[in-house]
């Protein structure tokens, strides 16, 4: 029985919160004992506690903007020492045999792996572009400590090695898997369109993801607009949440739709747990986020669906979407060029509908679960019986 802690950076229902939550499901719970820590309470605790995964909250510091200042990192480090010392305290006499360490935010890892000696995993969700003290910083610490690297996409991996902080002979990459039985295109929606008010015969555009400085929302809007002036049976809909302190975002957010010609038909939600459902109710699905998205889950939930996907030609959507064939892309921050592509699968239903049974054909033979589960499977037997247990001093 391999054990196995693991380590992640918020208890919310994203993407990588989602997906660490179907790979520990999916283990095989006779060859793997999985031990999760996470820094707070949250839908992604209750949900592994429900899974009955032996799941522990110690509020440890995870690196973000807030702390890139003397003050922040004074306060980072005493709160990092602290907390490292109760996650050894809380798991030191449950013979763990490996670290996953799930996003570069999370460095609490370090420590562990030097008390306990044991190999670790460093799962990579992120492209990080600015500061760039900071991302050569993160892929040196990876590159020193890590025993394997993990990376959700060939983008982010090269990302990594351009560094020159990171082994490529160490990078493996494993794509992101969605659960069909949870993403597909039998899921209920008529409830979804009377609670948004959105007629039966509307054409939805949507869009899913966290509001931040690059997840696009503005972009999205820019895009939007020419088409809801043109077409006055399309609907816009964006979900997703904001990081807690970062409220102001969303508040700006909806105070540009508010000034809006078009604003009684653009629909912002905050997040909800009902997203396999709200995938259905879109008719093409939009990612427009501004830098570089690793692996966006999103796109692979909406590609289970049968959604054909447009977005920004840059990072790890060029891996999953097709251009052409199972979506579009469009160029980077051109939003007049990512209206024209929305525009192009409006008038053309044919095209849009072959779009995404092509979608959902590719997710199935690239981005299984089950592929997913198993890649790591296969990596946790190989670390361990491969006898990696000696931390190195350096």
């Amino acid at each position: 029985m391999i054990k196995i802690l693991y380590l992640h950076a918020g208890a919310e229902m994203y993407g990588a919160d989602k997906v660490l939550l179907e790979l520990i499901k999916g283990l095989d719970k006779t060859r793997f004992n999985p031990i999760v820590v996470l820094p707070c309470e949250g839908i992604l605790v209750n949900a592994l506690r429900k899974e009955g995964i032996e799941t522990e909250v110690i509020p440890y510091p995870i690196l973000r903007r807030k702390y890139f200042n003397l003050k922040g990192i004074i306060k980072y480090i005493i709160s990092y020492r602290k907390y490292c010392k109760l996650i050894l305290k809380l798991v030191k006499d449950k013979n763990i045999n490996l670290l996953h360490i799930n996003t570069t935010a999370v460095l609490e890892g370090i420590y562990l792996r030097k008390k306990l000696k044991i190999p670790m995993i460093w799962h990579v969700h992120e492209i990080l572009i600015n500061p760039k003290i900071i991302y050569k910083f993160i892929s040196f610490i990876i590159g020193k400590y890590s025993d394997r690297t993990v990376v959700v996409s060939n983008a982010v991996g090269n990302h990594l090695i351009n560094s020159n902080r990171v082994n490529p002979n160490k990078v493996k990459t494993i794509y992101n898997g969605v659960n069909n039985a949870i993403f597909n295109s039998n899921n209920e929606t008529e409830y979804l369109r009377e609670e948004l008010q959105i007629p039966k015969d509307a054409f939805i555009v949507g869009m899913i993801g966290r509001v931040n400085a690059w997840k696009g929302q503005k972009d999205f809007l820019a895009a939007i607009e020419p088409i809801l002036a043109k077409y006055h049976n399309v609907y816009a809909v964006m979900v997703g949440g904001v990081f807690e302190g970062e409220e102001w975002r969303m508040e700006e957010l909806k105070q540009k739709v508010s000034e809006s010609h078009f604003k009684d038909r653009i629909i912002i939600q905050n997040f909800r747990k009902d997203c396999p459902n709200l995938h259905n109710i879109f008719d093409i699905f939009v990612l427009p986020s501004t830098n570089p998205d690793p692996l966006p889950t999103v796109v692979l939930e909406a590609m289970a669906t049968g959604k054909p996907v447009i977005g920004y030609k840059h990072g790890g959507i060029c891996e999953m979407v097709v251009d052409e064939e199972t979506g579009l892309l469009a160029e980077v921050r051109n939003t007049e060029d990512m209206s024209s592509k929305i525009e192009l699968l409006i008038k053309d239903r044919i095209k849009m509908i072959d779009m995404g049974i092509q979608a959902k054909k590719r997710q199935k033979m690239m981005f299984s679960l089950k592929s997913y589960i198993e890649s790591f499977s296969k990596l946790y037997s190989n670390l361990v019986s491969d006898g990696i247990r000696h931390v190195r001093e350096n």
